[in-house]
């Protein structure tokens, strides 16, 4: 019987449990895959401990992997057995050997592209090319703000937008951390520890304040990253790392310039077939060009979930964690 991480209550990494499921048959409009490999997310936490809550009980975490299509169920014709294939927006089940899937969720992984990166850089890159093309279009010339630069989803940012021609100021909370950020496009790097993340970015930018700013960080950063931006800019607010974001007073944003503010996910970007399938050809496309390095930093056997989630949740990651079946 194949492996997977069932969880039956919400908690702390020890309510992950690895064990035997039974193999499942693909229903009408989804795959079965034999993983390759499993992403890790700060998102699989969230659902872990009941932030977010799993529409079931039990469940097997996880939104992200890449493997080979093993059987296919009435309705697909876009994929058979024996296609490789990635995803990063599927509601749970990853966490798993040999997952069922809905397959609007997967796409094909062109050649050149290897199985461990794909399942590295799905959720992660979809959400950086949703945040620079969709939600804040970044151009050439664009000084903007990304905290947390040297996560995963930072080191993505970080590239991706420097090839597009922005200045890229980030946050970082160490100096091996902000060393990693600028060599992967970080022009300069703010010790959030350390620093006034807002004062700093005013220097940098002579006074102006960015554009936009990306924050995954939360409530811990809300401030500083609303007090960094220029009169009518956009706070893009895509996770919470520190804490969801509460009571935010709207009247705080008129004083500082009129601030727009987002709250964006992922899968309401993915939920549109055309949306999904032009992403990540995009993101496939700077990856293969070179333009984005996938850095996979960590890789653990899927039996070490619990160590996984404990070494994630204590910020002793940098770059993309994957799980090997």
């Amino acid at each position: 019987m194949p492996k997977a991480i069932r969880v039956y209550e919400y908690g702390g990494p020890e309510v992950m449990r690895f064990e035997d499921v039974p193999l499942a048959e693909p229903g009408p409009g989804q795959i079965r895959v034999k993983q390759a490999a499993i992403g890790v997310n700060f998102i699989d936490i969230y659902f872990r401990t009941g932030a977010y809550k799993s529409p079931h009980m039990p469940y097997t975490p996880g939104k992200e992997g890449a493997g080979t299509v093993t059987a296919v169920g009435e309705g697909v014709s876009q994929f058979k057995p024996g296609d490789r294939v990635a995803y990063g927006s599927v509601a749970d089940g990853c966490y798993a050997e040999e997952p069922v899937i809905p397959a609007s969720a997967a796409v094909p992984i062109p050649e050149g592209v290897d199985e461990k990166t794909a399942a590295a850089m799905m959720l992660k890159g979809l959400t950086v090319e949703y945040l620079l093309h969709r939600t804040y279009a970044v151009k050439p010339g664009d000084t903007i703000l990304w905290q947390a630069a040297a996560g995963g989803v930072g080191l993505i940012a970080c590239q991706w937008a420097k090839h597009l021609g922005a200045t890229v100021i980030g946050t970082a909370g160490s100096p091996e951390k902000a060393e990693l950020a600028k060599q992967n496009g970080c022009d300069h790097v703010i010790l959030y520890r350390e620093e006034d993340v807002a004062k700093r970015v005013r220097e940098i930018t002579g006074g102006k304040g960015v554009p936009v700013v990306y924050d995954g960080v939360g409530q811990a950063t809300l401030m500083g990253s609303l007090d960094s931006l220029a009169p009518l800019g956009l706070l893009a607010s895509f996770g919470s790392a520190s804490g969801a974001i509460t009571g935010l007073d709207l009247g705080l944003l008129a004083p500082r310039g009129s601030l727009y503010v987002t709250r964006p996910t992922l899968a309401t970007f993915t939920s549109d077939r055309a949306t999904l399938e032009e992403a990540a050809a995009r993101l496939f496309k700077v990856v293969r060009d070179g333009a984005v390095k996938i850095a996979v930093n960590a890789t653990y056997p899927l039996a070490e979930a619990q160590q996984v989630h404990r070494d994630l949740a204590g910020r002793e990651t940098t770059g993309s964690i994957v799980m090997l079946p």
